[in-house]
């Protein structure tokens, strides 16, 4: 049986791990001969419909999330379930279609986007650890993929860290966290976040702007009440304004807990990236292959097999 190297492509549910499985096949295809490669995409995902890939093997092959339901009158969420446990009883299925790949060739699974699948039924992490048992430990990595919406201001981008690194504590695979559909936002804004890598700094910015719209808010309402309503009515509006203002310092106080647990010991970062773009494409894929150690144990070319060799331009 062949070990090849596995990408495992994992995020939320609507995410781009679908998009991303493809812009990689694609790329691939079109690389010159020393980095060129042969990427086989397979479908771990019961529920899933249409592929823009080539799927080498998928597991509505060995069950559907619509047979279950049908069947056993289970909702979306249990029949995902269900049939995820139902992979762990036929793992001879999964062994059998990645033991026909060769040790140099490239797989990339499209794993399912409910969460609880990592974490309230780790049923993920059994189906990475049978595959370790396998010999593929050295050889896979979780890359786990967030919309770019997800880092657009400070609180998303906390609570986007925070569901990279719970995956990543779940899975306990080397990690890549790829950041997806940045051709749809501002990239100019996107890049001013990651460039800040401090969830701290950006938590005080977002502090600050809110303090200055607090500020502005309550302004206006001195302005609008002040000939309508008697001072002590305005007095009342202005404390109770303050005490929402205090309960709310109080409660951010965890999210500084935080962020400055992941500045600390600098546990996530995300690479962007642009589908229109090859060098974006490139960059994580560079990424990747670092994690894994892809083309280390390749036979090596030499340099007219090189991606970017050129024409009989040297000197002389």
């Amino acid at each position: 049986m062949g070990r090849c190297y596995i990408q495992l492509v994992t995020g939320p549910a609507g995410s781009g791990k679908s998009t991303y499985c493809s812009a990689i096949q694609q790329h691939c295809s079109t690389l010159g001969p020393l980095r060129k490669r042969n990427v086989h995409v397979a479908n771990l995902d019961p529920a899933a419909e249409n592929f823009s890939y080539d799927v080498s093997f998928d597991i509505r092959d060995l069950i559907t999330v619509e047979d279950v339901m049908e069947e056993l009158g289970l909702g979306p969420n249990g029949a995902l379930i269900y049939c995820m446990e139902y992979l762990l009883q036929n793992m001879d299925w999964l062994e059998e279609e990645i033991g026909k790949f060769d040790d140099d060739e490239y797989l990339i699974l499209d794993c399912p986007g409910q969460i609880e699948l990592y974490t309230h039924a780790p049923i993920i992490k059994r189906v990475i650890d049978q595959m370790m048992n396998w010999g593929h430990a050295s050889r896979m990595c979780s890359v786990f993929i967030v919309d770019a919406t997800f880092v657009y201001d400070a609180p998303k981008f906390i609570s986007g860290s925070l569901l990279s690194l719970s995956a990543m504590i779940a899975l306990e695979l080397p990690h890549v966290n790829v950041l997806s559909k940045t051709d749809l936002v501002d990239e100019s804004r996107v890049e001013s976040i990651l460039d800040v890598e401090s969830a701290s700094v950006l938590w005080q910015r977002e502090e600050y702007q809110r303090s200055v719209e607090d500020e502005k808010m309550m302004k206006m309402m001195r302005r609008e009440q002040q000939p309508k309503k008697p001072q002590q009515q305005q007095q009342q509006v202005e404390d109770d304004w303050k005490r929402i203002s205090a309960r709310r310092r109080k409660q951010n106080r965890l999210t500084e807990a935080i962020c400055s647990l992941l500045d600390d010991y600098s546990m996530v970062s995300f690479i962007p990236l642009n589908i229109t773009d090859e060098e974006s494409i490139d960059h994580v894929l560079a990424h990747v292959d670092h994690t894994i150690q892809y083309g280390e144990d390749l036979e090596v070319r030499g340099a007219d097999d090189d991606d970017y060799a050129g024409g009989d331009d040297g000197d002389e």
